[in-house]
């Protein structure tokens, strides 16, 4: 199949337009012509994914994160976004990214990390429009009740677990007893959300990227933080996709996962 028969189906789940002013996502190298019948799917365009993309000899490679977010005025061999272009576009392989877009699509990334944790009865965070053919906001992020109640220490470890993650930090370790029902979600970096948190009557956020003083700050206000890191709530995003162009684009695709390496480690 096409290049653009992909591209129209990953629109069709996070239309361009549900992307913040500043973000990129979209056909950024490659051709939308070129045939597609085996994809590498991976959270960066990495020099591990991209030289992975050539080995396997894939045509399309998928990532969450864009490797342009500003205009580039020249593609050459002296920066590493170049050499990472030239290696894409010397093996024929089209590459595509969906970042806040997918982050803020109905059953993108807040919403798959909602599910993730079990949160219920969930609202956008940080609400930026209304999808057109259902009118349900959209937006970064997402707020909502837990399962059941727990101390926020039974929480990090609960987000330990379900994301897979080696580590979390968390702020507010004096309240890791109380009791936690309202928790909001910002896969990613959410540094910048604990208004939007404490707005929702959050009790916690669990985020990545989150500053040592926005964290101090954010409990100081009766938020506690819990950082999985902006890697670590977002990998899954990888299975995600997966499934979704099996299930939704071709069954006939092959597809191959970047394997999951955290890029910070704990000593």
């Amino acid at each position: 199949m096409k290049c653009r028969e992909i591209m129209d189906a990953l629109s069709r789940l996070a239309p361009e337009s549900y992307a913040c002013a500043w973000d990129n996502p979209g056909l950024l190298a490659g051709r939308a012509e070129r045939e597609v019948s085996k994809v590498l799917i991976a959270l960066d365009a990495t020099d591990q994914a991209v030289d992975q993309a050539v080995k396997e000899e894939c045509h399309l490679l998928l990532t969450h994160h864009p490797l342009i977010f500003q205009a580039l005025k020249k593609v050459n061999d002296q920066d590493f976004i170049g050499r990472r272009l030239i290696k894409l576009i010397q093996a024929d392989i089209s590459y595509y990214a969906m970042h806040t877009n997918f982050d803020s699509a109905p059953g993108g990334m807040a919403d798959l990390a909602a599910g993730i944790l079990g949160l219920k009865d969930t609202s956008p965070l940080e609400v930026l429009g209304q999808a057109p053919d259902t009118g349900r906001p959209y937006g970064i992020g997402a707020w909502g009740t837990l399962e059941k109640p727990l101390t926020l220490r039974e929480l990090a470890l609960m987000v330990k677990e379900r994301f897979s993650l080696p580590f979390v930090n968390v702020y507010g370790a004096s309240m890791e007893e109380c009791i936690v029902s309202r928790a909001a979600v910002c896969p990613g970096s959410g540094k910048g959300m604990s208004e939007a948190a404490i707005a929702a009557k959050a009790q916690v956020l669990i985020t990545g990227d989150m500053g040592h003083h926005d964290g101090i700050d954010a409990v100081a206000r009766g938020l506690a933080v819990v950082d999985g890191g902006h890697y670590g709530l977002e990998h899954v995003f990888v299975d995600f996709m997966e499934q979704y162009l099996k299930e939704q684009v071709s069954s006939q695709l092959t597809i191959i996962k970047a394997p999951v390496s955290y890029p910070v480690t704990s000593w």
